[in-house]
């Protein structure tokens, strides 16, 4: 995929950012030495750690050139590492590993997992949020757009590129490593101004792999219409005039 847009990204910071505060109060780790943020993105999730562990050594990583050069100007007193955790390694170890919203970009999660363990020093956490974007209405009507006839040919396989399993698998997975697991699910009821809204939340996340598969604006913007009437359809206007989005996560905390 292209880099990302922190701009775009952090328009929902509110957003984007409870599901990281909740994964954190979730942590009964008292004093962490060393905390490494996978996918800090913008430096959001990173912030609600800083707050809770002031004292730890704390880095962020990002395998976004955009991001990490955004959260560096942001926080410059804080630190940042250009890094692809789906391809790179680190020799040192950590008390926390934490990522929010970030290992469904990263394939093959069986490796994935046994990588974070051995990152992990004694006694180690491992605290992971992701979105369940295929169990929503919205996940399922945009998963669909590879099989549209004139977007099929250019979205082919963009639905590979999410890599997504249920609480059984990662239990089973886990389960090798760790020797206490919590796993849970949590539905935000996001209160959206507009069906539009939903689609800019959404455009520099979910829907930003398809949108990318397309040459022309006008695609694009074809695109864009059909997905906003499906959100439309799926998603009614309250009697406020505002929109319910409910958007489904999937958590764990995993304790060596």
């Amino acid at each position: 995929m292209n880099d990302w847009n922190p701009e775009l990204y952090l328009k929902f910071d509110k957003e984007r950012t409870q599901p990281s505060i909740d994964l954190v109060s979730r942590i009964s780790c008292e004093n962490p030495d060393k905390i490494v943020d996978i996918g800090c993105g913008p430096g959001n999730s990173t912030q609600i750690l800083h707050h809770r562990w002031p004292n730890a050594d704390i880095v962020g990583v990002d395998n976004s050139p955009a991001m990490i050069k955004k959260v560096s100007t942001d926080y410059p007193n804080q630190s940042w590492l250009l890094f692809d955790a789906g391809k790179d390694s680190m020799d040192e170890k950590f008390d926390i590993i934490f990522s929010n919203a970030t290992i469904q970009w990263i394939p093959n999660h069986e490796e994935l997992i046994k990588r974070f363990s051995n990152q992990l020093n004694d006694r180690g956490v491992l605290a992971v949020q992701l979105p369940l974007f295929f169990d929503m209405p919205l996940g399922k009507a945009i998963s669909k757009i590879a099989e549209q006839p004139g977007w099929e040919s250019a979205t082919k396989g963009v639905n590979e590129l999410f890599t997504i399993h249920d609480a059984l698998f990662y239990y089973n997975q886990l389960s090798k490593y760790f020797s206490k697991i919590d796993i849970w699910t949590t539905d935000y009821y996001h209160v959206m101004n507009s069906h539009h809204a939903i689609l800019e939340m959404i455009k520099p996340t979910g829907l930003k792999p398809y949108l990318e598969r397309l040459e022309n604006e006008y695609d694009k913007f074809e695109l864009e219409k059909y997905v906003l009437g499906k959100i439309s359809d799926d998603y009614p206007l309250q009697e406020d005039g505002k929109v319910l989005f409910p958007f489904k996560r999937q958590f764990f905390v995993a304790e060596k």
